[in-house]
């Protein structure tokens, strides 16, 4: 099973501005790689300069890419360090980051992993130095967005967050896939809020979605009897639900698109809440 997922490497958005951490991504991504016997290509592009008309923008370009190169050199270096048996490439590009990192995962990625500058929202809609939300959004692969190191952690399971829809269906396949890999388990949770006016009993409408639930997940277990898989049903914003219970996860994994999101985009509102609510790595999956 690779959740029609067919990409040859796992590729990392290396950020070239050295004030951002990087390590948290590269490791994940790293491990990733080595996990699933798969190269690492490590990638940087540079944006384009603005008003080039007036202004000699050769000497900045050249600074630009000189600090690209160091920081390819650099990540490239630590991986090796760590990892000396991993096969890992580096790439430098012109152009927008986000684009460029789609075009090129596209062909190759079967994961794409990016470390987080923790921007605002109006900052990731706007600013060319937005990486995360145009990705995660877009690639055709599975996109991790790691914050932070990895914690240590008792139990050892992957949340997924579940509501019905088939992006959420494909958040679960690729959920199982991960933790069998790991030797981790799944949690799979739905969240839901009570409408402000509800016709329905409440204890009938966390039934159906309990039935739900089972749906979805049902068949994972005889697939992959080695993941143990729990389910639960509980009241509240799905954002801060799933945040609360991947406080100590592996990582916490969603559907790129739920039965919610912004007019326009095709990144879900709480996978969009949950780049900036989780703690651990976040997953987003294409359907």
């Amino acid at each position: 099973m690779t959740h029609g997922t067919t990409g040859s490497e796992i590729v990392v958005g290396v950020d070239p501005d050295p004030a951002e951490p990087s390590e948290p991504a590269l490791d994940w991504a790293a491990e990733e790689a080595a996990r699933r016997n798969l190269p690492l290509r490590l990638l940087v592009s540079i944006p384009p300069l603005h008003d080039t008309q007036h202004v000699d923008t050769v000497p900045h370009y050249l600074s630009l890419k000189s600090q690209a190169e160091r920081a390819l050199a650099s990540a490239a270096g630590t991986v090796v360090r760590r990892r000396p048996a991993l096969p890992v490439t580096t790439e430098l590009f012109d152009g927008m980051p986000a684009r460029v990192i789609c075009r090129t995962a596209a062909r190759r990625a079967r994961l794409i992993v990016l470390g987080s500058r923790r921007l605002t929202r109006p900052e990731e809609i706007v600013s060319a130095r937005s990486v995360v939300v145009p990705v995660s959004a877009q690639a055709d692969c599975p996109v991790v967005v790691v914050r932070e190191p990895a914690h240590p952690t008792a139990e050892s399971a992957l949340v997924v967050g579940v509501d019905g829809s088939e992006s959420s269906r494909s958040a679960v396949a690729f959920a199982v896939e991960e933790a069998s890999l790991r030797h981790a388990g799944v949690h799979a949770l739905w969240a839901w809020r009570r409408p402000a006016v509800s016709l329905r009993d409440e204890a009938a409408g966390t039934a159906e979605r309990r039935r739900l639930l089972a749906e979805t997940v049902a068949g994972w277990a005889e697939e992959y009897p080695d993941v143990r898989i729990t389910q639960d049903v509980v009241r509240g914003h799905p954002v801060e639900e799933l945040a609360r219970a991947s406080a100590d996860a592996l990582a916490v994994v969603a559907g790129r698109r739920g039965r919610g999101g912004y007019s326009g985009m095709r990144l879900g509102s709480v996978v969009h809440g949950l780049l900036h609510r989780a703690t651990c790595p976040v997953i987003t999956v294409p359907a």
